[in-house]
């Protein structure tokens, strides 16, 4: 985008005082930003050169500080340093699912009230379109360079949260893409390019900074009083390998995100921000980091005071720093790592090379090319935030997110036939609860009740106070009689952050409190159809109203976002076709009797003990993963797929003279073994509507491969007894293999059968 001059008046106004205070302070000598071409001093030095390399004038930055300068370098929360020109920098603000107030660096003020609040990200997954998943992060972007062009939040976002939603229990499963190791990936690979792609031509310039987070094998917050800040995650190799790595590796290497962030809990004993392998070894050594590594915040603090890691503060700084550590969010290096260096624990280099890395994520993304406004996205300002495009597309995500669980014709609703609807229980007039957590203020609400009341005359009962639901009685006769008279019932359950949220996670399965008792109640007194409809994060055993006649559709909204009740309503009345898909597997209650802190994803039979997710679990399932049901059918057909594949050894390989179970999922004969799935998709129903293609592999059972697992997913739109063909290109090596034991990608031999729906096709790999 070109430089141009804000068309926003009022913001030029404001632009130099909410800059200082976005800094914490303003005076004469407090510089608004970094590199003031107007400042001759400043334009000769190094660090100020824009056509330089950005290593170089990170260089010449460091060589200019002396150590206690540095050390302020090392924390998230940089004061200014005027002899310098350099204006203070917070590092730390959120844009999970739009740009958010979690975090110092950002703020909304008059000038900037709200900013577009999408559905959390388990929604979003939920709809299996990689293309959305980037769309919404181009728009977070562009407001929050608008943001950042008024004074009104920084450059680094700490986002997304690509953690695998291994337990259902999990209070922060509500921020993730779900179980899927494959849909996990996507997801962070579309949003972090939505976020940092600073268009055609721009080098390696970023719009504004990703963060994934956190690394690694993170999923317990606070468990029957098991918490994050001490608990160790015991994992295989294996399961490291399969299941947890692959999302965060998608988002260095095919992602190019600009930062990891380190998360609190050990990993087989060692602290995740302290491990040397895990940080220097995998993220900067095997995958390559272009960016700069921060911890979670205060984990360095917490490693030491509550982890009892090391015996002093400074072994702490020093540990962190060697491990790869660059950006401590909180103060633990700022007030420890000079005594670290002073007491020879660390050297002064260490030091160099993690604000290196810093200042040369902040070189990318022009924090020291001058005034922002004359800058590539300069032009960005309130103007550009809340616009009708941008609140559209919340409401189309979530849209295409919610996912129909049951239908028995029930759906979809017409408004020429109901006179009356009664809207019941305590999500039904939902704001606040929809946007979750990590939210900002959004552009506006619609609620559920809002939502429906606009299409048909509604009648409104919560049925509870809250999700807690503590079962009074009168509330629960009005509800049921609200339900008894009117022709439709619709009604909103589940829960909200009281329930479920960060350092705070389930015990039970179950709806909360009396919602059971509300939703039979009510299901039984309805005069009409009583339709289902459950606002949550994570999975509830709602098998009861699975199995009841009285309930004639059931539909999960996820949180989702600030248009949440236009989008429920879009689609209980047809407006648009539901094609979403559940993104996790819904456990029944006795699930709850696994500890959630038992981290192995594969089952044990000899101990009854089911594994986890999906791709491992062997017990009983209330719904799925990839349920989901239209008002439309869809059938498959296979066009073409080989029947068999061979891998191409080079000669010697010990797999030509022996009997193998796999072969190495890397080397000469991975190249170019690929070759392409075509499927004919038709909608063979009445409605027209967007369809959810998954195409699943099962593999040879070798090296406890999974059952089944994702090997890609894509969306059609189709109209009624229209057809298409969808086309997947399946990289063997990478797409088939599967880790062994040993935490080695391997290519399983025999017999894989690739399914679609009920469409099965065996395909034979060999040597």
């Amino acid at each position: 985008m070109a430089a141009a001059a804000p068309p926003f008046p009022a913001a030029v106004a404001a632009l130099l005082l909410l800059l200082c205070l976005s800094g914490g302070g303003c005076n004469a000598q407090t510089p608004v930003f970094a590199c003031d071409a107007s400042n001759a001093t400043l334009a000769a030095y190094g660090f100020c050169n824009r056509s330089a390399t950005a290593a170089a004038r990170a260089a010449d930055l460091v060589s200019r500080l002396t150590l206690a300068e540095k050390v302020g370098f090392l924390v998230d929360k940089q004061a200014a340093l005027p002899r310098l020109g350099i204006p203070a920098y917070e590092w730390w603000s959120e844009a999970l699912h739009g740009v958010s107030y979690v975090g110092p660096g950002t703020r909304f003020s008059p000038l900037v009230p709200g900013a577009t609040s999408f559905p959390q990200p388990i929604l979003t997954a939920a709809s299996f379109n990689a293309t959305l998943f980037r769309a919404i992060g181009e728009v977070v972007s562009n407001e929050a360079r608008a943001m950042h062009n008024v004074g009104l939040a920084g450059l680094t976002f700490w986002s997304p949260n690509i953690n695998i939603f291994r337990d259902p229990r999990w209070g922060r499963g509500q921020e993730t893409p779900g179980e899927d190791p494959l849909l996990t990936s996507k997801y962070a690979v579309g949003y972090v390019t939505g976020l940092q792609d600073a268009g055609s031509g721009a080098g390696d310039s970023l719009k504004v900074a990703a963060c994934c987070k956190h690394y690694t094998a993170y999923d317990v917050d606070n468990w029957k009083g098991v918490e994050r800040y001490t608990f160790n995650a015991v994992v295989s190799q294996q399961d490291l390998d399969d299941t947890f790595q692959p999302p965060f590796k998608s988002c260095v290497v095919d992602g190019n995100v600009a930062s990891v962030m380190c998360s609190y809990n050990q990993v087989n004993g060692t602290p995740t921000c302290a491990d040397k392998d895990l940080l220097s070894g995998v993220i900067r050594g095997d995958w390559k980091l272009n960016g700069y590594i921060s911890s979670d915040c205060d984990s360095v603090d917490v490693l030491y005071n509550k982890q009892h890691y090391t015996k002093t503060p400074e072994d702490a700084a020093a540990i962190s720093i060697k491990a790869g550590l660059d950006l401590n969010c909180g103060t633990f290096l700022a007030q420890h790592t000079v005594a670290a260096v002073q007491a020879g624990k660390l050297s002064e280099s260490d030091v160099d090379r993690a604000i290196t890395n810093n200042f040369i994520t902040l070189m990318r993304l022009g924090f020291f090319d001058g005034d922002p406004r004359k800058l590539p996205f300069g032009s960005l300002g309130p103007s550009d935030v809340c616009t009708s495009s941008n609140q559209e597309l919340a409401r189309e995500a979530a849209r295409q997110g919610i996912v129909l669980l049951k239908n028995n014709g029930a759906l979809p609703l017409s408004t020429k036939s109901i006179k009356s609807m009664a809207v019941i229980g305590p999500n039904a007039n939902a704001s606040f609860t929809m946007i979750g957590n990590y939210e900002g203020t959004p552009c506006k609400y619609t609620t559920p009740l809002q939502g429906l009341g606009a299409n048909v005359a509604t009648v409104y009962q919560p049925g509870c106070t809250n999700v807690g639901c503590s079962g009074n009685s009168l509330q629960l006769a009005a509800a049921a009689k609200a339900a008894a008279s009117a022709d439709v019932t619709v009604l909103i359950v589940g829960a909200d952050q009281s329930i479920e949220r960060e350092s705070l996670d389930r015990t039970s399965l179950l709806l909360p409190g009396q919602q059971p008792r509300l939703v039979s109640a009510v299901a039984n007194a309805s005069s009409g159809p009583c339709i289902l409809v459950i606002m949550s994060g994570g999975p509830f055993d709602i098998s009861f109203a699975k199995s009841s006649d009285k309930i004639a559709a059931i539909l999960w909204v996820g949180y989702p976002g600030e248009a949440g009740g236009a989008a429920i309503a879009d689609v209980l009345f047809g407006y648009h076709n539901p094609s979403g898909r559940l993104p996790v597997t819904w456990y029944p209650e006795s699930f709850t009797k696994i500890p959630m802190t038992d981290m192995r994803m594969r089952p044990d039979p000899s101990t009854g003990y089911p594994g986890r997710t999906y791709r491992f679990y062997t017990g009983d399932t209330v719904y799925a993963f990839g349920d989901g049901l239209s008002y439309t059918s869809f059938a498959h057909r296979l066009v073409s797929a080989p029947a068999q594949v061979a891998v191409q050894l080079l000669e010697g390989h010990a797999c030509l003279t022996e009997q193998c179970l796999s072969v190495e999922a890397e080397g000469g004969h991975c190249e170019n073994l690929a070759f392409d799935v075509h499927l004919r998709v038709r909608n063979a129903g009445t409605l027209g509507g967007g369809h959810t293609v998954l195409l699943f592999s099962s593999p040879p059972p070798v090296h406890g491969a999974p059952a089944k697992h994702l090997l890609g997913f894509q969306k059609v739109s189709l109209e009624p007894g229209q057809a298409g063909v969808v086309a997947f290109k399946v990289d063997v090596c990478r797409d088939l293999s599967v880790v062994d034991e040993l935490g080695n990608r391997k290519v399983a031999l025999g017999s894989h059968t690739l399914h679609v729906g009920d469409l099965k096709h065996t395909l034979d790999l060999r040597v």
